[in-house]
């Protein structure tokens, strides 16, 4: 109820603030009149004083609740400590930096690399490998016509307003956002009605038109952010890179803003290679790319980013998923549409109650949350900072039967990280119409089954003397109507002889007459049933995932002398950049022959490390490796056996040099924890322990 509670706290703080403002109207009459005691204007002062701390209290208690003072201030000095660090460490720093950088481009250095390439790999074995998905790899320039089927050439847009004097572009969106929070956040003496507005403003905010957003921007005088110089009136600007396919320059492409059209359009060679069988799944991992107006956060809003996206292509009539039962136990934070507009905050719910109730719309979106839940929570996002929130009405696309994403809170708020969305069959049906390629799916009966079906028949000759060269698209958009427009277009034509008739590849009506087309519906045997599959598309953000994942496993702790903090990176060894470090405890030949020994089968046994000889003391060396994440430690300080010391515990074990590559190996891909292998060897205490 935090949204019901900052409302009683804001009223709670008008009260009293009123009650300050009466009260001193109270003293200062008294004072003016004259004829008050001195014992009456102190004990009216005092009351005053005590009505201000009231008051400041008041102000207090709904600072803290609305996320502002010294709580925005820990979260900026969390970012600012996380970024420093990943950019001081080459994790990831701005591209093309020696000139001066372009915003919403980021170079993933060695580091980030390796995080980078574990994420996606552990995403392969996680969804690709356990599912049997069926991987492509498609280019990521493409023709407009397909972007034209899909949408995007038309509606990929976010509306933008220009400062008129500089011309600097910015989101409308996001400038009334930022208004509307920073409102909500910093004005403590804000009426409640106007808090009530605001909100209501930030709730419906991707639902307003461009000139809904234009007369807000005018009404609150928002104003360019660098400049205060006014802005113009909002219009669409569509995020793709346009480009153009070959030396003509004729042919339009697009750089690909998803990965999923792709997969969209080689469906009917994937369902052959399929074996012609339903359900199935297609994923694909590459990049994408959208001009974002005005990049900021980081690598949460980049103009060129890795998508990781999931097709999983269902009969529409049986969405039941045979692995369910699986993750029908999960329970996690979601947010259902009913808690947001109650303003609720999310509760934890069980997976397989959530789909029972109709929470979740069906077993396969059900099925990919919880993967989608379990994947997140092994790389090592916190569950108490990971919900699952169901899109509102107004976000939701026409075509699509439910809609939910995986947000991950951070210093930024909670940043939706994953898309997992039932599309229905729209996506397969769009580019069915626009390519004249039908791309459906098959059930075989195993007896015939009499049905009714439409039947739609042109007529060729008087098609073909109305509309000449047009007569071949003319025919197959009389063919590809819908049983409703075909009964609409049968009843316009038995009451007024004609109808106009919209031809999509034409661009325009046209008028069909009675004798032009026949329709009615006729008794049929049918040996099989032919159509559209459903898709639910589970899609990552996979730099948004992975900038989470850097500030959950970010925290400071005191070195030994407790003179400063260390930064320490606390990686789960499945996605830690390295595995394993090699300390030689001191510079000598017999130790350095160990090292290499010991660092030959770490590379034989396909597990990622260092070797550190340098001269800084080994705590030193410790806290070096612990800010990139490393998870264990080897200190060689004997020819025969060296110590494991495990990161977060700063624990250490005594093994057999000959063991070291088999110990570390169990640990770092699950086999064993660090208290199976605590309990198997020695624990060492001694004077080469932590010295930072």
């Amino acid at each position: 109820m935090a949204a019901a509670s900052e409302d009683a706290l804001r009223r709670s703080l008008a009260e009293r603030q009123a009650a300050v403002d009466a009260q001193a109207e109270a003293v200062r009459a008294l004072k003016a009149g004259g004829g008050a005691s001195k014992a009456d204007v102190d004990a009216a002062v005092e009351a005053l004083k005590a009505l201000k701390v009231e008051a400041g209290a008041a102000a207090r208690r709904l600072q803290q609740a609305v996320g502002a003072g010294a709580g925005g201030a820990a979260r900026e000095e969390l970012r600012q400590a996380v970024v420093n660090t990943l950019e001081r460490k080459l994790f990831y720093i701005p591209s093309f930096k020696i000139y001066r950088g372009v915003a919403g481009l980021y170079d993933y250095g060695p580091p980030g690399c390796r995080v980078k390439a574990n994420v996606l790999s552990f995403w392969r074995q996680h969804f690709v490998l356990e599912e049997n998905m069926l991987e492509v790899d498609c280019p990521c320039v493409t023709p407009e016509v397909v972007l034209k089927a899909s949408g995007h050439v038309e509606k990929f847009t976010d509306l933008m307003v220009k400062d008129e004097k500089t011309g600097t572009c910015y989101r409308a969106d996001h400038l009334l956002k930022d208004f509307c929070k920073e409102k909500l956040e910093k004005d403590l003496a804000l009426p409640q009605e106007k808090a009530d507005e605001f909100k209501r403003i930030l709730a419906i905010l991707d639902d307003l038109s461009a000139e809904e957003l234009g007369a807000k921007i005018k009404e609150y005088d928002i104003v360019a952010p660098d400049t205060k110089n006014p802005l113009s009136d909002p219009y669409p600007f569509n995020l793709m890179f346009q480009t153009s396919i070959g030396p003509t320059g004729l042919s339009v492409g697009y750089m690909r803003p998803e990965t999923a059209q792709g997969i969209f359009v080689n469906f009917k060679d994937l369902y052959y290679y399929n074996g012609q069988k339903l359900p199935f799944a297609a994923a694909q991992i590459g990049q994408a790319f959208r001009n974002e107006i005005s990049p900021r956060q980081g690598l949460l809003r980049v103009r060129e980013f890795t998508l990781a996206e999931i097709e999983h292509f269902v009969d529409p009539e049986d969405k039941s998923h045979p692995k369910f039962v699986d993750v029908a136990d999960l329970e996690f934070l979601m947010f259902p549409r009913e808690l947001q507009l109650s303003g609720e905050s999310a509760k934890l719910l069980k997976l397989g109650e959530a789909v029972a109730k109709g929470t979740v719309n069906n077993e396969t979106l059900g099925y990919f949350i919880g993967r989608v839940y379990l994947f997140l929570t092994c790389l090592g996002i916190d569950k108490g900072r990971l919900r699952f929130r169901q899109h509102l009405p107004n976000e939701m696309a026409h075509y699509a039967a439910d809609c939910w994403d995986a947000e991950i809170e951070c210093s930024y708020g909670w940043i939706e990280c994953v898309g997992i969305a039932d599309r229905s069959a729209y996506d397969l049906k769009a580019h069915s119409e626009k390519s004249g390629v039908p791309l459906v799916a098959h059930e075989k009966f195993s007896k015939p089954r009499e049905v009714e079906k439409l039947v739609i028949v042109p007529s060729k000759k008087d098609l073909g003397l109305a509309f000449k060269g047009n007569q071949k698209m003319v025919l197959e958009a009389l063919e590809a109507m819908s049983e409703k427009e075909a009964f609409e277009m049968k009843a316009e034509l038995e009451t007024k002889g004609e109808t106009n008739f919209k031809v999509c590849t034409l661009g325009k009506d046209v008028v069909i007459t009675k004798k032009m087309v026949s329709i009615s519906m006729e008794k049929k045997l049918e040996h099989q049933r032919v159509f559209t599959p459903s898709v639910i598309e589970p899609s990552f953000g996979i730099g948004r995932i992975i900038y989470c994942l850097f500030e959950h496993s970010f925290c400071t702790r005191p070195s030994k002398s407790e003179e400063e903090q260390l930064n320490v990176f606390r990686f789960p060894p499945l996605v830690a950049p390295i595995k394993c470090t090699v300390f030689p405890l001191v510079k000598n030949q017999e130790f350095d022959a160990a090292a290499k020994e010991i660092a030959k089968a770490l590379t034989t046994a396909g597990i990622s490390h260092i070797i550190d000889t340098t001269a800084i003391s080994i705590g030193r060396r410790y806290a070096r490796t612990d800010e990139i994440g490393v998870p264990f430690a080897v200190t060689v300080d004997s020819a025969t056996n060296v110590t494991i010391r495990e990161r977060d515990s700063k624990e250490q074990i005594r093994v057999d040099i000959n063991e070291v590559a088999s110990v570390v190996k169990q640990l770092t891909e699950g086999q064993s924890t660090w208290a199976d292998v605590s309990a198997k060897y020695p624990a060492h205490v001694g004077p080469q322990g932590d010295q930072e």
